[in-house]
């Protein structure tokens, strides 16, 4: 929704960054769930299990952060002469989509 009032102009004083904020949240709880999932799963002595799916998610919430704030750099610097191009912008994405296609054809 803050998208749309943003990209409509109907709101000009929001700034990009602004309208990240509850992305930028929502990583930040997923975060915060993944640590007390970890802490747990390695009270429970599953500490192997504990280390890789904290690695895993931090990984894919890392490439995810990197993507929304290159982007949200994008979008607030448009009349600026720094341009980033949106290879640049959408390759942390890539790299998650490729490190999703090597865990999917991972044989236990």
């Amino acid at each position: 929704m803050l998208v749309a009032l943003r990209a409509d102009m109907f709101t000009p004083s929001l700034s990009w960054w602004l309208v990240f904020v509850p992305l930028f949240a929502a990583d930040g709880l997923s975060t915060y769930f993944t640590a007390i999932v970890s802490i747990r799963l390695y009270q429970e002595n599953e500490k192997r299990l504990a280390v890789l799916r904290l690695l895993w998610v931090l990984t894919v919430l890392s490439l995810k952060l990197v993507c929304e704030v290159l982007l949200c750099q994008k979008l607030a610097e448009q009349d600026h002469a720094r341009d980033l191009w949106f290879g640049l912008i959408v390759s942390p994405l890539f790299i998650l989509l490729q490190l999703l296609m090597i865990r999917a054809c991972r044989v236990n």
